[in-house]
Order: C-alpha cells, then structure tokens, then sequence
C-alpha cells in the first residue's frame, strides 16, 4: 500500500473513532443530552469502547484471509489506544460525575454492584495494554514478552461482556449482539491456527515427496 494512501486511512480511522467524544461535547455545549446526561455519556462511551475492541480483535483474523489485508495490522494499535481513550473515560465519568471523586462512595458501589467490579477489573487488564501501546514500549519488552502481554486483551474483552450483561435489567438482550460477535472472533482464532498449521504440513509433505 501506498504511503499517502496509509495517511488517509489513518487520518479517516482517527476522524471515526472520534466522533463519539467529539458528539459528547457538541451534547454537553449544546445541553442536548437528554434527561440523563450522566447515563449517556456513560452509555456512549461504554458501547463506543466495546465495539471499538470487536474491531480490534477482528483485524488479525480478517487480515489473515488473504494477503492483500495484510496492511489491516497497522491500524490495531490505533484502534486499541482508542479502545482504552473510552475506556478510561467510562470509568473516569463514573468517579466523577456518579461519585464525585468520593472514595468512599467508590468503595460502597463497587463492593455492592458487582457490575462495578467487573468494570474495575476490565479496565484494569487494558491498562497494560494502554501502556505499553508504544514503539518504546515493544523495543523494551521485545516482540514476545509484548504479544504474550497484550494477550490480557482476551479475558478483558470476556470481562467487558461479563460487565455489560450485569449493568442491563434482567431480560433486557442489547449485550447479546456484542456478546455474539466477540463469541466469533475467539472461536474463529483456533479454527485459523489450525487450518494454518495443516497448510504448513501439507506444504511439508509435498516437499518431502520432490525431496
């Protein structure tokens, strides 16, 4: 792929998972985000982060169909900064505006809410992940210790799920498209693995047979 054409993905990939926050702001300035805005900044940032981490986990399997994809790899990083932008948002609008910065009401709610717990836990498995989501950071850590870190995504990815089911009512379903979709993207992983150690056999063999 091109340089120049590598820039103007990246510049619209930016401008997309803006958009969230940047429609956040133009509610809060414009006072248009409805009766409750402290549950819809919640809500927004919440699903923004949860599917934004559905994409991310979709990159690698995706790119794999063919190596014409191969250039999807560039923008996982990006979008799993992103993913832990909202992320921590989320949980900084729980602190502040559900708390106001009160420890003590912290540590009531997360001790009676176990969805708030589930939360706490899932944000604290993509800190490390955020973090280390450098150039500086994969020299340091060297290209294995790093992809065997940043393999937290997967149980924070289950804990996510864990935690949108437990905030929704009993019988409401809207975590269950998300909940399909991350279903797909793990279950696909050992199919992919598979089917790529065969083909490595199969070329293997064939090569053994002309030896």
């Amino acid at each position: 792929m091109k340089r120049s054409t590598l820039i103007w993905l990246k510049t619209f990939v930016w401008i997309a998972c803006l958009c969230p926050f940047a429609d956040l702001l133009w509610g809060a300035v414009n006072n248009s985000l409805g009766p409750d805005p402290t549950a819809e900044i919640a809500s927004v940032t919440g699903l923004s982060a949860l599917w934004m981490l559905a994409i991310t986990l979709a990159i690698s399997p995706v790119r794999k169909l063919s190596v014409h994809l191969a250039w999807l790899i560039k923008f996982r990083r990006l979008i799993g900064l992103f993913v832990f932008f909202y992320g921590t948002l989320h949980l900084l609008t729980w602190i502040a505006l559900y708390n106001n910065f009160n420890l003590t009401a912290m540590l009531d709610d997360a001790t009676k809410r176990r969805f708030v717990t589930m939360g706490l836990a899932t944000w604290l498995l993509l800190l490390p992940l955020g973090l280390t989501s450098t150039n500086w950071a994969i020299r340091k850590l060297g290209g294995k210790s790093w992809n065997r870190l940043h393999m937290l995504i997967y149980p924070a990815a289950i804990c996510a799920t864990i935690h949108y089911w437990w905030k929704v009512k009993t019988g409401v379903l809207s975590p269950a498209p998300f909940t399909v979709v991350l279903a797909a993207l793990l279950l696909v992983r050992p199919v992919i693995a598979w089917s790529q150690r065969r083909k490595v056999r199969v070329v293997a063999a064939g090569t053994a047979k002309v030896g």
